[in-house]
């Protein structure tokens, strides 16, 4: 009998892991932003609606967020209000389009002065 490799368990901790960072980040700026229901950055499309909340975005901006190209447009808007909610430059916002990069700017918002 053969075994099989165990890539599988270590991408899913490392998945994991990502998204609870991502998760904490958002949650710490809506608690730095005084933004309500900060508990929402945890659960999957709720946290997209707190995000545009942060950001004094539209709630209805979420529906974008699923109709491709258009989201990446989207993306970079909201936390660019993000960003200027945090006190900070809104042309951070397209640090989310950057791969790897996209993973330091939550916790740059999040907790940085």
């Amino acid at each position: 009998m053969e075994t099989q490799p165990q890539f599988g368990w270590g991408l899913l901790l490392i998945i994991l892991a990502a998204y609870a960072y991502i998760a904490f980040s958002i949650q710490t700026i809506a608690g730095k932003t005084n933004t309500a229901n900060a508990w929402m950055a945890w659960i999957p499309i709720l946290n997209i609606w707190l995000l545009c909340e942060i950001g004094g975005r539209p709630g209805w901006w979420v529906v974008l967020m699923f109709i491709p190209l258009v989201n990446i447009v989207i993306a970079t808007m909201i936390w660019g209000a993000v960003s200027e909610a945090r006190g900070k430059a809104s042309w951070l916002g397209i640090f989310i389009l950057l791969p790897i990069l996209n993973l330091f700017l939550p916790g740059y918002l999040a907790f940085s002065e």
